[in-house]
């Protein structure tokens, strides 16, 4: 966790900076679907602002994939600017923005008390497989598209609330084994086909739907 607060930390001393630049400027800190993360946001016209962020955080999970249980690891990481345009008269607004995406997902076999694995769908041993570890990663730039919600009190102090969908497109998958036939050619054909198989399940991930609060305070 020690990277994810040094990143914010960063963040937020170069969004005070570039707030010393604007009298209508904003800083605020959010949770959601993309992590946690600091945001500022500057507004040079009446009905339009821009917004720049940081989002990280790991969430740990369990559960099968492509037909192997494994150890998950949602480590979510990015970068992103938005412009916003909203409506006169009400808290409503459209957001479209990029992010910079380091999101990615990390996997380790569990152990199968000694029954076999079905790579590809072959069947092997646990000796013979060992422990499978696989990486899930998207594209660096990634669009976004969303609504959102900001209410505030005397100017000052207030939530949004957004929700939006995050382009990461189709995943690739690194997946390797350490047992004993890892360096086996029929083994290695196995392997490759249980990772296409894993990345044909992942691509549920490509559109990341984002749900997010945040608490914001405006200079």
């Amino acid at each position: 966790m020690k990277h994810i607060f040094l990143k914010a930390a960063l963040a937020a001393l170069a969004i005070l900076a570039f707030g010393t630049a604007s009298a209508d400027f904003g800083v605020g800190v959010r949770a959601g679907t993309l992590g946690l993360g600091v945001e500022g946001r500057w507004a040079p016209l009446p009905y339009i602002d821009f917004r720049a962020g940081i989002n990280a955080y790991d969430y740990d999970d369990d559960g099968g994939q492509a037909g192997i249980d494994y150890d998950a690891t949602l480590a979510l990481d990015s970068y992103y600017a938005t412009g916003n345009l909203h409506f006169p008269l009400s808290p409503l607004r459209v957001t479209a923005g990029a992010f910079s995406n380091q999101n990615e997902v990390q996997l380790t076999s569990q152990d199968t008390g000694g029954l076999d694995f079905d790579l590809g769908g072959t069947p092997y041993s646990a000796g013979d497989v060992g422990t499978l570890q696989g990486l899930a990663y998207f594209d660096d730039f990634a669009p976004y598209l969303g609504i959102g919600l900001d209410f505030e009190v005397f100017g000052k102090v207030g939530l949004n609330f957004d929700i939006g969908v995050l382009w990461q497109g189709e995943p690739g998958v690194d997946l390797t084994a350490d047992g004993l036939a890892a360096s086996d050619p029929g083994f290695q054909a196995s392997l490759e086909a249980e990772r296409l198989e894993l990345e044909d399940d992942l691509s549920d991930y490509k559109a990341w739907p984002v749900l997010s609060i945040a608490f914001v305070y405006n200079f």
